[in-house]
């Protein structure tokens, strides 16, 4: 049984740092799409950042400020996130797909999801 347990959310003043992390287990997710979605209250879930194999993406939001990265030998994906904006409030989830057409940025494209955790930015 596939799992993806959320790590490192927290409260963060305004242009601070943090970084999460995501163990996944049950599965080799070495060639799959790994990403980051978030969801602020009273919105739908959006896209944050992708990585398939080396090659990452981002949301237009997060660009420049936020790095997705990920271990294979460790099962693990982790997100930097830099100067942080109170719109960066949200719970954070992370998620892993089969391998599709890319861009892959969408809720639909992704097979497994972690519980989410809460990132508050405060101003």
């Amino acid at each position: 049984q596939v799992q993806l347990v959320e790590s490192g959310g927290g409260l963060v003043q305004a242009g601070g740092s943090l970084r999460l992390s995501c163990a996944a287990s049950g599965r080799t997710f070495s060639s799959d799409p790994m990403a980051w979605f978030r969801q602020a209250p009273g919105k739908e879930r959006e896209f944050v950042a992708s990585i398939r194999r080396s090659t990452t993406a981002y949301a237009d939001s997060v660009k420049g400020r936020f790095t997705i990265s990920r271990d294979d030998a460790k099962a693990t994906v982790s997100l930097q996130m830099n100067s942080l904006k109170p719109e960066d409030t949200a719970v954070y989830y992370c998620a892993v797909g089969r391998p599709r057409l890319p861009p892959m940025q969408s809720v639909g494209d992704y097979d497994f999801w972690g519980q989410g955790t809460q990132v508050t930015v405060s101003s």
